[in-house]
């Protein structure tokens, strides 16, 4: 089998599946296989999202998952160059091969006319939905199929798939935008987050000033200047969240990741900085809601990731917090004593757990809007989502309800429109 020839592409995630469809096709597998790789295609055809050959689709997202040395070098950066791309060469004359394989062939054989691969050469999805990818992602893994079907040769064969490297990355960082961080065995696996809200700077209504500094922090990151690591804070609704998910919304296709970490997983931070460290994105690790109580000291294992250590934090790592707390850190009137029985150097500590701020070399305020801003905010939206009222009465049912439901913010405005938007009906 000429997959076993292969160099930098070996053990892929389906890696059966990837043998039996050779051994079949090269007639090497028994019939009955033909049953059991068909039902495997359709399966990740719905897992997935793929349409029409199901096979070039399924060849072409083991291209497009699978780490190695040639594709993450090329990952956003574009040709690898040196010996790397002649070893990738020799790999993908046995991926042109195995594209050139007409699977419908496998209709034509005794006992097996029953047209199954002619249906799944052409696949017609049910739903338009993927359980594992972006829309985005989805149809760029079909597009890169088809082209690679089309392909003349073997150099033009490579500059897809390099190209594809260079515009989307690869496995798991390169295939989604967001990650959590799964512990087990007492070991940080990064797990991608399939689902991201499509909320965009342009959405946000107001806080202008605050979007600025988040911009530019984030820009000069994802260019390559000196960046600093951000904390957002200030009253609840008013949009830090969204200003981290608009973020990574605007500027994932620069190469930014955003890996979500709680407090709780904080002594993962080490073994998640060894993992993302060599590749070729910039990743935020983002801590929303972030916030300590007086008997939790988990803040020292983020300072010591910000700034101390023998380590250095990796230059394509910054860390992003949002909190409603300015200091992060509850305090106590006890705090604000410099001496007590208990504790000599109770000025220290007080330093102590003030300075975890300081790490954050930009702080950005968001505050509860004023009324004439949240009136704003609700006319915007209203106008956004087509809703129809005179000013005075929308402002009028906007006043009432933010006093019985949390008061001036933009999370308010906006429950507030899909109230009314829920009556339409």
């Amino acid at each position: 089998m000429i997959t076993q020839e292969l160099i930098l592409y070996r053990n892929f995630k389906y890696q059966k599946l990837f043998e039996q469809m050779e051994g079949l096709l090269c007639k090497e597998e028994e019939s009955r296989e033909a049953y059991s790789c068909g039902n495997q295609l359709i399966e990740l055809a719905v897992t997935y999202g793929f349409s029409g050959n199901l096979y070039h689709c399924f060849l072409a997202f083991c291209l497009a998952n699978h780490e190695n040395a040639y594709s993450t070098s090329c990952e956003i950066l574009g040709p690898a160059g040196g010996s790397l791309d002649n070893l990738a060469l020799h790999d993908f004359k046995i991926f042109k091969a195995l594209f050139n394989y007409d699977i419908r062939e496998l209709d034509l054989g005794e006992k097996r006319r029953t047209g199954i691969w002619s249906l799944i050469a052409d696949y017609k999805a049910a739903k338009e939905n993927s359980r594992v990818f972006n829309k985005r992602i989805r149809d760029r893994i079909v597009e890169l199929a088809k082209a690679l079907e089309k392909t003349e040769d073997v150099l033009e064969f490579q500059r897809e798939v390099t190209q594809f490297y260079k515009e989307f990355g690869v496995g798991k960082f390169g295939l989604n935008k967001a990650f959590r961080i799964l512990e087990k065995d007492e070991q940080a696996y990064i797990d991608p987050i399939t689902s991201i809200e499509h909320v965009y700077l342009k959405d946000l209504v107001g806080y202008e000033i605050q979007k600025k500094k988040l911009i530019d922090n984030t820009e000069a990151f994802i260019q390559g200047r000196e960046a600093n690591n951000v904390l957002l804070y200030g009253d609840a609704g008013t949009g830090k969240s969204s200003s981290m998910k608009a973020i990574l919304n605007q500027y994932y296709d620069q190469g930014l990741r955003i890996i979500e970490v709680y407090k709780h997983q904080f002594k993962a931070l080490s073994d998640v900085l060894e993992q993302v460290k060599d590749r070729n994105y910039k990743f935020i690790i983002y801590m929303d809601d972030l916030s300590f109580e007086e008997s939790e000291l988990e803040y020292k294992y983020l300072k010591a990731i910000i700034e101390g250590g023998l380590g250095k934090t990796p230059k394509n790592v910054l860390i992003y917090a949002t909190s409603n707390r300015r200091h992060l850190i509850r305090e106590s009137f006890g705090d604000k004593r410099q001496l007590s029985e208990d504790d000599l150097h109770a000025n220290d500590t007080v330093q102590e757990k003030l300075s975890l701020v300081a790490r954050f070399g930009v702080t950005i305020y968001f505050g509860s809007p004023e009324p004439g801003e949240f009136r704003e905010i609700v006319k915007v939206l209203a106008e956004r989502n087509g809703i129809r009222m005179p000013d005075q009465e929308l402002f009028l049912k906007a006043n009432q309800w933010e006093l019985s439901h949390g008061g001036l913010s933009g999370r308010t405005a906006a429950q507030f429109i899909t109230y009314l938007l829920g009556q339409k009906g």
